[in-house]
């Protein structure tokens, strides 16, 4: 970055330096320019005089000049030419300083000869008899004037590309060094004593964007936290049914049951290799929520009537465990996945009949309200202690691990419930009080008529 600041600085310094001296170039021409034609003008006044004075002989005693005199008559007829032969030149009468010095008295001229291949610059006088006098001499080029300062222009202009390198190098470097010394962990706190107010937003977004990966880094540590949690919990889920599905069928391997305990035991084996396939079952089901429900097909469904199959289908359990069970609103539409809406509303049935008493009552109730739906289940059962309310959701956790052995299940349904409510846009709530029950309540968006 230094690197390319100092060559912009020393190609801009450079470059200016560059216009500058053409353009004082220009200027020292246009007025070497003005110079040659007052001198010029000046040697014309004293030649007229002379030739006002002599005549014919002042050209005679003229001598070597540096310039070219002309004298020609009010026709245009050429009378002396002090480098070329009279006799065989043109008559002058249309040149434009003769016409302006035949007018007005004195006249002056500049235009390129295309006989001696270079710009000449021409001064007339009139003479009193009415002839002309003219003066010309060569007009330096820019090239010449050029050469003509060449050592002075080649010093000038060393000592300032040096002089651009120094300052540009300087320069280059301070404006690096706030940048370099950035504390890219604490980039803020530069922000309220560096002096570059345009690179804040720079800083803010550093910040912000530190922030951001420090809370990812935690969430994936958190995740690979869980998923070995998870992985270990399942692995022992699985263990359980599994040992217990081994040793009754060792023992009836060994004949070690006779008669009527072999259905006991049958039965038995029948029950744990069902709580492993629902365990399996909720891990897949878990897997796939958290990849997003991808795949999973969309579409407006009445959770009213998902709620009321979810019920129906717990009447054999709720009537096992003298709950009540009943469900309360109106039809509710939701843009969702039909079957796992379903899950929802059966894993929040299905845990609030687990943790309720002979005698307690389960309200599942669906209603719209204003632009969303709300699904609540609510029950009159053992309730849960707030010092577990952060915690019901994750995978495995059971508030009460012996009553949880008691009632059974994988453990798994209120994450089910977290996840899909997830995928789904829906916020989720819980109320609860020891010994008298828990509320969840799930606010659905409201889907529209003609949303599939």
């Amino acid at each position: 970055m230094s690197k390319k600041i100092f060559y912009s600085i020393w190609l801009v310094t450079s470059l200016v330096l560059l216009s500058c001296l053409t353009i004082v170039l220009a200027v020292v021409y246009s007025h070497f320019t003005q110079e040659q034609f007052e001198q010029l003008r000046d040697e014309t006044r004293l030649a007229t005089q002379g030739v006002i004075l002599d005549g014919q002989e002042y050209f005679e005693n003229l001598g070597q000049t540096d310039f070219r005199i002309t004298w020609i008559t009010s026709e245009g007829i050429i009378l002396y030419d002090s480098e070329a032969d009279q006799t065989v030149m043109e008559n002058h009468l249309e040149r434009e300083e003769i016409r302006q010095a035949l007018e007005t008295g004195s006249g002056q001229a500049s235009r390129y000869s295309s006989t001696l291949s270079t710009r000449l610059l021409y001064t007339a006088q009139r003479l009193p008899d009415g002839s002309v006098l003219r003066l010309s001499i060569t007009q330096l080029t820019v090239w010449h004037l050029f050469m003509r300062f060449l050592p002075q222009i080649l010093i000038i202009l060393a000592v300032a590309l040096l002089l651009s390198s120094l300052l540009a190098s300087r320069l280059a470097a301070r404006i690096v060094e706030p940048i370099n010394r950035l504390n890219l962990e604490r980039p803020m706190e530069a922000a309220s004593t560096h002096r570059y107010d345009e690179i804040r937003p720079l800083l803010a977004r550093l910040d912000e964007q530190r922030r951001q990966i420090q809370k990812d880094q935690q969430e994936i540590e958190k995740t690979s936290l869980i998923r070995q949690e998870f992985t270990a919990n399942a692995s022992h889920e699985l263990k359980t049914p599994l040992h217990v599905i081994s040793g009754y069928a060792e023992l009836l391997e060994t004949g070690m049951v006779q008669g009527d305990d072999v259905k006991v035991f049958a039965g038995k084996i029948r029950g744990e290799s069902e709580r492993m396939a629902n365990l399996v079952e909720d891990i897949i089901d878990l897997s796939r929520l958290d990849g997003g429900a991808v795949g999973m097909r969309r579409e407006r469904a009445d959770l009213y009537r998902i709620a009321g199959n979810a019920v129906e289908s717990l009447e054999g359990p709720a009537s096992d465990a003298q709950v009540e069970v009943s469900l309360t609103g109106s039809p509710s539409y939701v843009s969702g996945i039909p079957h796992v809406l379903y899950s929802i509303a059966y894993n929040l049935c299905v845990n609030a009949i687990k943790y309720s008493e002979p005698g307690d009552s389960v309200t599942v109730r669906v209603h719209p309200e204003g632009s969303r739906v709300i699904l609540r289940v609510e029950d009159t059962g053992i309730g849960i202690p707030q010092a577990d309310l952060d915690r019901i959701f994750e995978r495995f956790y059971r508030v009460d691990k012996s009553h949880s052995k008691e009632v059974g299940g994988t453990g798994l349904g209120l994450s089910i419930v977290k996840h899909a409510a997830r995928i789904h846009g829906a916020s989720i709530t819980v109320e609860s009080e020891v010994g008298k029950g828990s509320a969840f309540t799930l606010s659905f968006p409201e889907a529209g008529p003609a949303e599939a």
